[in-house]
């Protein structure tokens, strides 16, 4: 959480904006293994991370995917925002912004926030338990979306 002090001393804990990506090539998703020394570390996970204070969300999602894989991206998607105060295995209740886009061409090479970068069918993703934080529920509904094709929240892109 972040405190800040606004006019006349109010304080209050804000919570912190991020993207999570489902980057998707060939029918099959790329997950990153979450480095230890990170919040559910050795869990793999989406790609994503904290929005910074000079970039919009779409910003964000293409530089957290090319900072954790190498990869440029393309057609990035709004699915869904996950915004409740108690969402699982977080310590500092994260709104997200989730999305999902096409990889392109790998352009550059990794950061040191993930040990290994796997592209899994959706047939042979790693159990629950071994997703990091609320990751199942956004892999579920992405599905859910392909096979139904239901209307997702409007959101325009630069």
């Amino acid at each position: 959480m972040i405190t800040c002090i606004f006019e006349k001393g109010t304080k209050a804990h804000l919570r912190h904006a991020v993207v999570d990506v489902l980057v998707l090539k060939e029918d099959k998703i790329l997950l990153v293994r979450r480095t230890k020394r990170l919040l559910e570390g050795g869990k793999w996970g989406l790609v994503g991370g904290y929005v910074e204070r000079t970039e919009n969300l779409q910003e964000a999602a293409e530089r957290e995917i090319f900072e954790e894989t190498g990869y440029k991206i393309r057609d990035l998607t709004l699915l869904t925002i996950r915004h409740n105060a108690d969402r699982p295995h977080e310590d500092r209740q994260n709104i997200s912004f989730v999305f999902f886009c096409k990889a392109l061409e790998k352009e550059g090479t990794a950061d040191g926030e993930s040990d290994e970068r796997r592209w899994f069918g959706f047939d042979e993703l790693p159990s629950e338990e071994n997703l990091a934080f609320d990751h199942p529920l956004n892999i579920k509904l992405y599905l859910q979306y392909r096979k139904e094709n239901f209307p997702l929240p409007v959101f325009k892109l630069r």
